[in-house]
């Protein structure tokens, strides 16, 4: 009827959100690029390597624990005492046997950990920039196998160098060096000391996690992109990070309690913990490159170019209806022109 709104053009509730409030229409366009750029399935490739990467790190940590127990021997003699006397039986013997066998091979096992790990570490390298760099959504040249490779190394020690700084920052922060401070002043036996130096202890941990998480999403994607718009995106992704690690060490509580949980526990939780930190730490790269800023900085790609077709069109001459057609019109164009000339003299010779 004349007169009634137009409901097709009328906005959703959806858009009418977004228009609304600028937050959350940032949130949705870091949700679209997500999903557009393929998040999960990075995220499941990250899982993947960091999976793999365990192996090989319990590898090196046995081999190190190997060189380290072959060098004190009372530390022997004392772990192996403690096993005597908290796991007897043939449990005990068995473990027994491990330690022996890890003090003995140390060296053949220490070397074949750090090689699978670098292997397991650059896959996750490569995957991980490769995955920022698609958040992102810049295009980038493959370049040289070599020399990929050799970048993707520098980034996996660069972000190794980065976390030991932050954990040590963080340790200082909120370990027994504050403790100890707190003892010098004389503040120790103040009310609220301990609830102060836990709340010191989780901004720490919260700001170092916060600059990893920067550094990662404005650093190692495989093209430069402004720092800027990662601080926010990195502190989110810190705060994210650190509710699911006390999550995690709840989980851990409630399923090491009984046989299956110590069996199937951990490695479960590695899994979930893995695949929603890499989901975590993609998407907020997608919140990072949807900020205004950022899309305003954001690779256009050129048009396609155009594409020029000739068109030749060939004319083979009339066919045989054609031909038949024109003979019938000529037969009878002939027939009338014959009839007019003949009335034409037939009233001539009237007059």
């Amino acid at each position: 009827m004349a007169g009634e709104p137009d409901t097709d053009t009328k906005p959703s509730f959806l858009e009418r959100q977004r228009a609304a409030r600028p937050w959350f229409d940032h949130i949705m366009r870091a949700a679209t690029r997500y999903q557009e750029n393929k998040g999960d399935y990075y995220a499941a490739g990250l899982t993947y390597f960091t999976v793999l990467a365990i192996v090989p790190i319990i590898m090196v940590v046995f081999s190190i624990a190997g060189f380290v127990l072959a060098g004190r021997p009372e530390l022997l003699e004392e772990l192996q005492q403690a096993i005597t006397d908290n796991i007897p039986g043939q449990l005990g013997s068995t473990v027994q046997d491990l330690i022996d066998s890890a003090i003995a091979s140390r060296g053949a096992v220490g070397v074949i950990g750090l090689l699978t790990a670098s292997y397991a570490g650059l896959g996750w390298m490569a995957n991980l920039r490769d995955a920022l760099t698609s958040m992102w959504d810049h295009p980038r040249d493959k370049g040289n196998f070599v020399m990929v490779k050799l970048r993707d190394a520098g980034a996996l020690v660069s972000l190794g160098l980065a976390m030991v700084v932050s954990l040590g920052l963080s340790a200082l922060s909120s370990g027994p060096v504050v403790h100890r401070v707190v003892e010098l002043l004389n503040m120790d036996n103040l009310v609220g000391m301990g609830v102060f130096l836990r709340i010191v202890a989780v901004v720490a941990a919260l700001t170092a996690t916060s600059v990893v998480f920067t550094w990662v999403i404005a650093r190692l994607p495989r093209e430069p992109v402004p720092f800027r718009s990662a601080i926010r995106a990195g502190i989110i992704a810190g705060i994210g990070f650190e509710i699911l690690k006390q999550v995690g060490s709840i989980y851990l509580e409630r399923v090491l309690g009984g046989p299956a949980g110590v069996a199937f526990g951990p490695i479960l939780g590695i899994l979930v913990f893995g695949n929603i930190t890499a989901r975590l730490i993609l998407f907020c790269t997608a919140y990072a490159a949807s900020s205004r800023e950022s899309m305003a900085l954001a690779h256009v790609p050129p048009p396609d170019p155009a594409i020029i077709t000739p068109r030749v069109q060939v004319n083979e001459g009339t066919g045989v209806r054609g031909g038949i057609a024109l003979v019938g019109a000529g037969v009878v164009g002939g027939a009338l022109l014959g009839s007019r000339l003949r009335g034409r003299r037939s009233r001539n010779g009237r007059s």
